[in-house]
């Protein structure tokens, strides 16, 4: 038997960063056996390429690093992710506390620390944060990128022709509204050509085929008799 279909996802990762290996074992020991994934980083040196190449799903950050503070890191994590981060430290000090929470940090423990502690509250963030992700909302409308020239509809790139794209973009933006052939044609084209009207309907058709390919329960581009076409789903998202 295939070997991928008895394995399951794959355990989140906890990305610890402490400098004294003792204390690092310990809680490598515990979150492993709580059936997390750990990596170790005993200074502040290579935390941030670290975060960035593979990011963490938590990471365990001590206040006090050879090479770069606890309090820096964590400043400069927030800049590009919002990773849940615990700070681990022997400072008890309120003023250092609540300094690691307005930085970013999303929880504060204080050495010495029971093991089982950490991983508890590891669990309860890790929680927060699905439920989070569960609670947000979910847009997978139609995005237009007019810089790119790109468009997206649920969360799929739309391979499409400059025309395809400029009709698109033109119908999408007013929902409901009839578009004349003649209005649509003199957005079609950037060199002013002689087109006819069957360019639009085939221009049309092929939209429609590929909206369709991702979601074809959903009407998208109505004709409107002796008239032009409308856009019957939701407006699109500039960008």
């Amino acid at each position: 038997m295939n070997d991928s279909v008895l394995s399951g996802p794959a355990p989140l990762k906890i990305l610890i960063v402490e400098d004294e290996p003792k204390l690092a074992q310990l809680l490598i020991d515990y979150l492993e056996a709580a059936g997390y994934a750990t990596q170790w980083l005993p200074d502040g040196h290579d935390v941030i390429a670290q975060v960035k190449s593979q990011p963490p799903a938590l990471i365990l950050l001590d206040l006090m690093l050879p090479g770069s503070s606890g309090l820096s890191i964590c400043r400069d994590i927030r800049q590009f992710s919002d990773v849940p981060i615990m700070m681990v430290t022997a400072k008890t000090e309120e003023i250092d506390r609540l300094l690691g929470l307005e930085i970013g940090a999303d929880d504060y423990i204080c050495k010495p620390y029971s093991p089982r502690e950490v991983v508890a509250r590891v669990k309860v963030i890790l929680r927060r944060c699905v439920r989070q992700d569960e609670n947000a909302p979910k847009d997978n409308g139609l995005h237009i990128d007019e810089a790119r020239f790109q468009a997206t509809f649920q969360g799929h790139e739309l391979e499409l022709t400059p025309a395809e794209f400029r009709l698109l973009k033109t119908l999408s933006v007013k929902p409901g509204y009839v578009f004349t052939r003649e209005v649509l044609l003199n957005n079609l084209y950037d060199d002013y050509r002689v087109v006819t009207d069957r360019t639009i309907d085939s221009h049309i058709k092929n939209l429609r085929r590929k909206l369709e390919s991702l979601d074809g329960e959903k009407a998208f581009i109505r004709a409107v008799y002796g008239v032009g076409y409308r856009w019957e789903a939701e407006p699109c998202h500039l960008a």
